[in-house]
């Protein structure tokens, strides 16, 4: 990560990506499971961690609080779906085509996040230039 505040947005898009990464994996996962009895699908909490980051900073503009986001404690939080719940007998809780939805979903998240990385390096070049 750069410390320097012309790359506060990248360095934060970049987590965002790395959590969306890790719940593309997780998706993948649950849907392998989708047949093993007692298993419980598992997401990541990442936009939450975001959201309150960036609320923790009052009456100030966005690019001052996306500057001053706290890299190092912005971490999505991995959590087990409904733990104690099952609508199946075995006891497994993944559903095979929600699990896809939110493949496809978080697929084009973190297609977007990339994007908007990349527009920020240009812009950067930009202005280098």
């Amino acid at each position: 990560m750069y410390n320097s505040g012309i790359y506060s947005y990248i360095n934060v898009l970049n987590k965002a990506a790395d959590a969306s990464w890790e719940r593309n994996e997780l998706i993948s996962n649950n849907i392998a499971n989708q047949d093993t009895p007692g298993y419980k699908r598992q997401d990541i909490d990442f936009e939450s961690q975001l959201s309150q980051a960036l609320k923790n900073q009052k009456y100030t503009s966005i690019d001052a609080k996306v500057k001053n986001v706290e890299l190092s404690r912005l971490k999505g939080r991995i959590y087990t779906d409904y733990g104690d719940f099952s609508y199946r007998v075995d006891g497994n809780n993944v559903d095979p085509e929600q699990e896809q939805v939110e493949l496809a979903s978080n697929q084009l998240k973190y297609q977007g996040l990339i994007q908007a990385m990349t527009k920020e390096f240009a812009n950067i070049k930009s202005v280098l230039k």
